[in-house]
Formats: structure tokens, C-alpha cells, sequence
């Protein structure tokens, strides 16, 4: 079985500096044993019959991208699966700059992502063959791929898509950003001033909560570390007499009798003396003996020293358990060690202090909140002024589009209103007079979007989500994502089934968008429209064979032969014609 094959019929006119997918490794992923994919730039088709298999090269590609993945994505019989993607990244700098940060070395203009998938859960993760995560890979997709999947175009229907979309055209992302994290700020700002604010008796309950605590915690007069040094003096105060007996026994065997170990040392000095005199090999073994000697005599005088430090006193006994009773009731309290009661009695100082000045830090906090409200403001007007600036553009754009995927007469408005958050400014307004907001506040600045569509003549604008078929949805995702593409970075896009619900003229004019999309982007597109396939500067055919009783998926790239074979399937299905291949040779001839 040929495992794979690359035709490139005509480059197009890319840039040097895309980002493209440019080599794809897939092992034991679903019904694939084997395959290699090496696509081109320009427009890559992917094509076959239903349930050959073309999604599991989508598949593979959320899986590089840090997709949750499951046992189930691995061929039965195998215990891990691979998948692995070199993509070349030529002046993708904020991407070299994101892998810098994470550490991945680069040597050249590609990165090699590889993931493994095994039965046990704990597969593994490589960029440039160093470890990675899963957070990083969801990190590195936005500025190397942008998957299409079969139903995204759903994502229309829900208006709060439509702001990020139209922000992402506008180049409105740094201060969309910007205004994020002031609202984020306000936030939190409110939510402290909100538990400042708390009831007068609520207050002073917890002021006299806090100040016995303090006070029980300050009266023990704790030491860090004392339980420790306690427990162990209370250890040696129990076994005093035990301790004093063995200092003894010790101490006589080792100094203070005839045949105490120093003794016997003694006199074996003396034997190699005498031996050193005869023979000069033994004065290195009397040093060492002698070393020995002086290293037995500090500990004996060290037992001894202690023997007579150790007294048994019950009164010092009980007083050191009574000690530690007290320590254990306060570690229960307020937390398990010494160190944490300490810890807690800091906390509790600082929260006390901060009772006792209400009024000054809810005053603060007003203050500070109007200085962030301020900073919101100037943002946030930039922000609008920026997307009513490219309001018109957007529009024109767009109407242009549809024209040229079948919707000639389709209209498509932008609107703006009001975010309806105004929650937040009631809740402002009754922390303090001062704080009125007037106008809205929302995470994504002062306005929301929403499109407005009408695919007809005569027919009212109205919200998309009540009159776009599922067809026009289609060719509207498209629409939006041609027009958003040249504001960002080049990179793989990557459509399955965009096609779903056209045909004949329709998918042709499909087809001229992709072609138009992939002279600026690596475009992969999953098809079952000849239309669509036509304009492919890569066609892949994706075919599955049963054998040795294993189903096996195969992907091929087809030459002009291939190719006309396999678009006069997709006209006429199963039975092949020369009427359908003629048809065939004409739709890549007038392409």
C-alpha cells in the first residue's frame, strides 16, 4: 500500500514568509496504520468517498494543536499512537519569540510537534524534540493553524462570536486586551470595596472576634520552633535516671577502669613502640593508634560532661508538658505548627488593622476605583473609536465577498448596541454616589456587536441567527475568515466540509474564494464538490482498503490522470463515465 505521495500542481504565489504545515506523520491514530502526508503551498484538496477517513487528518491536526484526546483515538490492537507535524515558520516572530520564552531551542525556520497517545493516558508531548505540555501547544496553534471544523460555521449564530470577529479584522486586539484587564481591575476593586462595606455590627462583632484572638495568641508568647526544642527537652527530663546510668556504664567502659578501652589502648601502644623501634613500617600504625586514643578520650570526656549536666528535675518536667499542652490547644486553633500560629496571628493583625481604618480604605478603594474607571474610559474609547473607524471597510468588504461565493444579493450591517451589563454600574452606583458610571461597562469595551444578514432582495435585515441557512452560513464563515486573514499573520487554514449544503454554481464560486484565500494562506480543505476540488494546487485522495481482515486508511496525491478520475467520481459517483471524465477534464481546464 502506498503510504504516501505528494503532486504539487502549481505552487501559486505565496510569500516566503507563510507559515505552513509542510509534513504530517500519522501511526496507529483511528483506522490509519501508517500514512505521510508532505502538502503544499496554495490550496491542498482532500477528497474521497464518505467514511474513508478525511476527517482523521483533521483530527490528527487538533490533536497537535493540544485537543483532549481519548484510548479511543488509538487503532485497536496498539498500545500508543503518533502524530507529528513539521511546519515551517520563516519571520514568525511572535512565535519565536513565545517559544523562546518557553525555552524551545530553534536551529532553523520549522518546528516538529509531535505528540503520543497511549493506552495507559500518560502520553507525551515534543516541540523540537524537547518536553512540552499541553498549554503550550494551545499557545503555539493560534500562530500556526486555525481549524474550520465541520459545524463551526454554527458559531455565527451566537452574536458574542461576532465582537471577536470584527475586533480581529479591525486589529483592535492590544486594546481589546487593554480594556480587559481595566475591567478586571474595577472588578476586583468593587469586590473589596463591597466586603469593606459590610453592616456596622457585623464590623464590630468581628473586630471583638479578632481582638481575642490576638490577644490569647499574643499572652503565649509563642517562639518559633519552641515545640520542637521542648519535646525534646522533655524527653531527657523522663529519662534522666536512664540517661545518667548509661553516661556511667559508658564512661567506665571506656576511661574509668583497669580494663576501660583506653587502657587496653594504652598497652598497645606501648607493644608497637617497642615494634617501631625494631621495625620503622610500624610508627604510621602507632600514629593511628594514638589518634584513636585522643578521639576515645573526647568521648569519654564528653559523656562525662553530659552525665553531669543531666538532672532530674519533675518540677522543670511538668512545667515543659503544661508548656506543650498549651502550644498543641493553639496549634489546633490556628494552625498545625508554631510557625503557622504565627502566621495566622500576622494575618489577623493586618485584617484587625484594616477594620479599624474602614472608613480610610473604603475611601481609598473609591478613589483608586475612579483612577482605574478613568484608565477604562481612555481605552475603551480608542476601542470604539477603532471599530466604528473600520465599520464601513468591514461592510464593503464583506458585501464584495458574498457577491463572489452566490450571494450577489445578500446584505450584510454591522450594529452596534449597548452591552447589557448594567449590573455592575447599579452596583457601583451603591457602593458610592460618586461612583456613577454613566455609561456602559462591559469586559470588551462600550459597545457589543452583533451582524445583520439578509440573503435576498427585499428582505428585511435581520439578526443572522433567524434567517442564514446553513449553506449561506458556509459561505459567510468563509467570507469572514477571506476577509480576516490578511490582517493576521499567514498561516494553515484549514476548512472540513465548508461546503456543506451547496453545490453547482455555488461550490464553484466556493472554490474561487479558497483559491483567492490561498494565495495569502496555506489553505487545507476537506471536500466532496468536483467544484471545490478543481481549483486544487494539491489534490490528496483518501481511500480505505480492507486487508488481512484490518481496515487500513491510505492518502494519496494524485497526478492529472488521478485527478481526473477522481473528480468524475465526484460527479457521477461509482460508475465512472466518459461523459463524467470529459466533465471532469473541462471543470481543471477552465479552472
Amino acid at each position: 500500500m502506498r503510504s504516501w505521495l505528494v503532486v504539487q500542481i502549481n505552487k501559486g504565489n505565496i510569500h516566503d514568509n507563510l507559515t505552513m504545515l509542510k509534513l504530517l506523520n500519522i501511526s496507529n491514530l483511528a483506522v490509519v496504520d501508517s500514512i505521510q502526508i508532505e502538502f503544499g503551498s496554495g490550496l491542498n484538496i482532500l477528497s474521497g468517498e464518505t467514511g474513508s477517513g478525511k476527517s482523521i487528518v483533521i483530527d490528527a491536526l487538533g490533536i497537535l494543536s493540544g485537543n483532549r484526546v481519548t484510548q479511543d483515538f488509538i487503532r485497536t490492537g496498539e498500545d500508543r499512537a503518533f502524530v507529528e507535524g513539521v511546519f515551517e515558520i520563516p519571520g514568525n516572530k511572535p512565535l519565536l519569540a513565545l517559544l523562546s520564552a518557553a525555552g524551545i531551542e530553534i536551529d532553523e525556520d520549522d518546528i516538529v510537534i509531535k505528540r503520543e497517545l497511549t493506552t495507559s493516558g500518560r502520553g507525551r508531548i515534543f516541540v523540537n524534540n524537547q518536553s512540552a505540555t499541553i498549554s503550550l501547544l494551545k499557545q503555539i496553534q493560534p500562530h500556526i493553524i486555525d481549524i474550520h471544523g465541520q459545524g463551526d460555521q454554527q458559531s455565527l449564530l451566537a452574536a458574542e462570536n461576532h465582537l471577536k470577529i470584527f475586533d480581529s479584522f479591525s486589529n483592535a486586539g492590544a486594546l481589546r486586551q487593554a480594556v480587559e484587564t481595566a475591567y478586571e481591575q474595577i472588578l476586583g476593586l468593587v469586590s473589596e470595596l463591597d466586603a469593606s462595606q459590610r453592616s456596622e455590627s457585623e464590623r464590630l462583632q468581628l473586630l471583638d472576634l479578632l481582638e481575642y484572638q490576638i490577644k490569647e495568641i499574643k499572652k503565649a508568647g509563642l517562639v518559633p520552633n519552641e515545640d520542637v526544642t521542648l519535646e525534646q527537652e522533655r524527653n531527657i527530663l523522663a529519662n534522666a535516671e536512664r540517661l545518667a546510668t548509661l553516661c556511667d556504664e559508658s564512661y567506665s567502659i571506656l576511661y574509668d577502669n583497669e580494663a576501660s578501652a583506653l587502657a587496653q589502648l594504652s598497652h598497645a601502644q606501648r607493644r608497637l613502640d617497642e615494634l617501631a623501634q625494631v621495625d620503622a613500617t610500624f610508627a604510621a600504625q602507632r600514629e593511628q593508634l594514638i589518634s584513636v586514643k585522643y578521639i576515645l578520650e573526647d568521648v569519654a570526656y564528653f559523656i562525662r560532661g553530659y552525665a553531669d549536666s543531666v538532672e532530674a528535675s519533675p518540677e522543670r518536667l511538668r512545667a515543659v508538658e503544661e508548656r506543650l499542652v498549651e502550644i498543641d490547644r493553639l496549634k489546633r486553633k490556628y494552625g498545625g505548627s508554631v510557625d503557622a500560629v504565627l502566621e495566622t496571628f500576622a494575618a489577623l493583625e493586618v485584617k484587625y488593622a484594616g477594620l479599624t481604618n474602614n472608613e480610610a480604605r473604603a475611601q481609598g478603594l473609591i478613589d483608586e476605583i475612579k483612577s482605574v474607571l478613568r484608565s477604562y474610559r481612555t481605552v475603551a474609547d480608542k476601542l470604539s473609536e477603532q471599530r466604528k473607524a473600520n465599520t464601513k471597510k468591514f461592510e464593503k468588504l464583506s458585501a464584495s465577498e458574498l457577491a463572489q461565493v452566490a450571494l450577489e444579493h445578500a446584505q450584510f450591517k454591522v450594529r452596534f448596541d449597548t452591552p447589557g451589563l448594567a449590573d455592575l454600574i447599579e452596583r457601583l452606583k451603591g457602593l458610592s454616589p460618586s461612583l456613577a458610571a454613566g455609561r456602559s461597562i462591559s469586559r470588551y469595551g462600550q459597545e457589543a456587536v452583533e451582524f445583520y444578514f439578509s440573503a435576498n432582495t427585499g428582505e428585511e435585515l435581520r439578526p443572522m441567527r433567524g434567517v442564514a441557512s446553513g449553506g449561506e452560513l458556509s459561505r459567510l464563515m468563509l467570507v469572514l475568515k477571506t476577509i480576516i486573514a490578511p490582517t493576521q499573520f499567514p498561516r494553515t487554514l484549514i476548512f472540513d466540509e465548508i461546503d456543506t449544503g451547496i453545490g453547482g454554481r455555488v461550490a464553484d464560486a466556493v472554490g474561487l474564494r479558497l483559491k483567492k484565500l490561498a494565495a495569502t494562506n496555506q489553505v487545507l480543505c476537506v471536500t466532496h464538490q468536483a467544484q471545490i476540488a478543481r481549483y486544487a494546487d494539491t489534490h490528496f485522495l483518501v481511500s480505505k482498503e480492507v486487508g488481512d481482515k484490518r481496515t487500513k486508511t491510505s492518502v494519496d496525491g494524485l497526478d492529472q490522470q488521478g485527478r481526473v478520475e477522481e473528480l468524475a467520481r465526484m460527479l457521477a459517483g461509482n460508475e465512472i463515465t466518459q461523459t463524467a471524465k470529459k466533465h471532469a477534464r473541462e471543470l481543471l481546464k477552465s479552472r
